[in-house]
């Protein structure tokens, strides 16, 4: 999965806030990620046979291919450069994986994304605040890893350091990875019966006032996908899921009764 080497000079000193020209993209040289960064990245995304892969910038088509060859996944890449694209599905084939393993000449930033559950991505910072928006539209719990570059103010789930000797980009030898979970879009104000709960979001943090319990309970939590965890310390709150627009306490939750479900009101 390559980064372009021009394209990370001209992005770090002048970090330009709009899409990258795709014939400028095509002129710029690549460098591949190295085989024990692709397969942890595979490993960060918990990537099983069940998952669909997307790579953002696929390059020669190293993460998808390996996605389907160990672990199972069937994956599409999409890279801007035909002649990569071709030598990708060279690759597959050669590999025995092309059935699962597929390359698409396309511009990202038109790409439908909405069937992936693990995205992959190796771009600039400024790439990745770009797509943001629409990464942050997926549905809860898709997976996404991104090599090097984080995502501003949305804070990575998880982040995982690998030394690389021979990188060529940047000071130091080394790659980060990092890990986000879509978190469910709860914001605003659910309602059940004579209960009424008011959620604040700012990504995967979230808290919560329900009224129409004996008392009012209070508290802070974090989302992972669709799940609504509660606090890991202090009294017992409830815990949520995020289905189809509706909002379902777990059983036994506390001052709610089994089998309510809120809806946005």
């Amino acid at each position: 999965m390559p980064i372009r080497i021009a394209l990370l000079v001209f992005a770090t000193l002048f970090m330009v806030a709009r899409p990258i020209p795709a014939a400028y993209v095509d002129e710029v040289p690549f460098i591949t990620t190295p085989d024990h960064v692709t397969l942890a990245m595979l490993e960060l995304g918990g990537v099983t046979a069940q998952d669909r892969l997307i790579d953002l910038g696929s390059g020669d088509g190293r993460i998808v291919i390996t996605a389907a060859r160990l672990f199972g996944a069937s994956g599409l890449g999409l890279e801007i450069v035909p002649d990569l694209v071709a030598r990708s599905e060279t690759s597959a084939r050669q590999a025995g994986v092309a059935d699962r393993a597929r390359f698409r000449v396309q511009d990202l930033f038109e790409a439908d994304l909405s069937g992936a559950s693990v995205i992959t991505m190796y771009l600039l910072p400024d790439v990745n605040l770009q797509l943001r928006p629409r990464l942050l539209s997926l549905a809860p719990g898709t997976r996404i890893v991104s090599h090097d570059w984080d995502m501003g103010d949305w804070q990575p789930d998880r982040t995982v350091t690998l030394p690389v000797p021979d990188k060529v980009v940047g000071r130091e030898k080394l790659s980060r990875l990092h890990l986000w979970h879509v978190p469910a879009p709860v914001q605003g104000t659910w309602c059940a019966d004579r209960f009424r709960l008011n959620l604040t979001q700012r990504f995967q943090a979230y808290h919560a006032r329900l009224d129409g319990a004996a008392r009012s309970l209070e508290w802070s939590g974090r989302i992972q996908g669709a799940t609504l965890e509660p606090p890991v310390d202090g009294p017992a709150r409830p815990r949520l899921t995020w289905r189809d627009g509706t909002l379902h306490p777990a059983a036994g939750s506390p001052g709610l009764p089994d089998g309510l479900h809120f809806v946005a009101c």
